[in-house]
């Protein structure tokens, strides 16, 4: 006989009806999705932009060259590692909601460190190159 999986589903006490989540439940679950969507995955299209540049890079050097070649594979692995922690916490929080089940506590851990990784990438080779500042004509050349 298979077991009864009505009761693996909710929190309420042996032999007692299932029960729902309650709004905040899910109010819960849909911010961490939300978050996921609003932080991360910006800086992982921003942190995508920004993986082949870096400022003074001289293709002549062959130091150059070898340093390069990990600094972009330590960002393409950094960028990895957001995309795999939002994908997991995006359909965890999605098939939380979905199916009812309470969210498991190493979800909110894995936002937090998709969160911190996200904030890296946006720091420091997520952002744009600066331009340089555009210097005042003086009022005598006219």
């Amino acid at each position: 006989m298979p077991p009864d999986r009505s009761r693996a589903r909710s929190r309420a006490p042996a032999g007692g009806p299932p029960t729902a989540d309650t709004v905040p439940d899910v109010l819960v679950k849909l911010l961490v999705a939300l978050g996921v969507l609003v932080f991360p995955v910006p800086a992982l299209v921003m942190g995508a932009r920004g993986l082949m540049k870096r400022p003074g890079y001289s293709a002549d050097e062959p130091a150059d060259r070898v340093s390069y070649v990990l600094l972009v594979t330590l960002r393409g692995l950094v960028l990895l590692l957001v995309l795999a922690l939002s994908a997991v916490i995006l359909v965890s929080t999605i098939g939380a909601v979905v199916v009812d089940v309470p969210l498991h506590g190493m979800v909110y851990v894995l936002f937090g460190l998709d969160v911190l990784l996200s904030l890296i990438v946006v720091l420091s080779f997520g952002r744009r190159a600066r331009r340089p500042a555009r210097r005042r004509v003086s009022p005598a050349a006219r």
